[in-house]
């Protein structure tokens, strides 16, 4: 049976549902971002508890068709932004539309009803939040950054980010503070 947790995009996330799931003795497969693989169905009982105990970590149990799939999109998009080595160098519509195994369009109209927001927009703003955290911790210049987000060129980077954040890259670098959002947040 596989459980959808809303608002589960980080590792520490991650740790947090395992330790409830270890608490109340309900067995599971895996736990990825935002979905949990369980042995057996969980009985009402067990729902209750475990619905309690992740409200208080600021996690929901999803049962809603389309708070489930907004959820999944977010999942893919966060993990595929902020968790892997690389971002895909693909076709964002044909990633998201594989991975979930529907049409994109479809997913695009319900993304944009529920969230206010295109799913290619909420990309770009997870761009931006990883192209500030290399920024930040200074390992990269901004054109290996470009060439690890996979932007044509700096210039078009640094377009794209001053959109976002009415600031460029380079200004941005030179902050004394600098801020971020929490990824819950975008």
């Amino acid at each position: 049976m596989k459980l959808l947790i809303q608002n589960m995009v980080s590792q520490r996330c991650k740790m947090v549902v395992k330790a409830q799931l270890e608490k109340l003795g309900i067995g599971f497969n895996s736990i990825e971002l935002g979905e949990v693989q369980l042995t057996t169905p969980l009985s009402e009982s067990n729902r209750s508890l475990l619905q309690a105990e992740l409200h208080e970590w600021g996690l929901e149990l999803m049962v809603d068709e389309k708070t489930m799939l907004i959820e999944k999109i977010t999942n893919i998009i966060v993990e595929m932004i902020h968790y892997k080595e690389d971002v895909p160098h693909v076709n964002f519509s044909l990633y998201l539309s594989d991975k979930i195994g529907q049409d994109y369009h479809k997913l695009a109209k319900v993304f944009s009803k529920t969230k206010g927001i295109t799913i290619e927009h909420f990309i770009i703003l997870h761009k931006v939040e990883k192209i500030k955290e290399f920024i930040i911790y200074g390992n990269l210049n901004l054109t290996e950054i470009s060439n690890k987000m996979h932007y044509t060129s700096v210039a078009h980077l640094s377009r794209q980010f001053k959109q976002v954040t009415g600031l460029t890259p380079s200004y941005f670098k030179s902050l004394a503070i600098k801020k971020r959002k929490n990824l819950e947040d975008l």
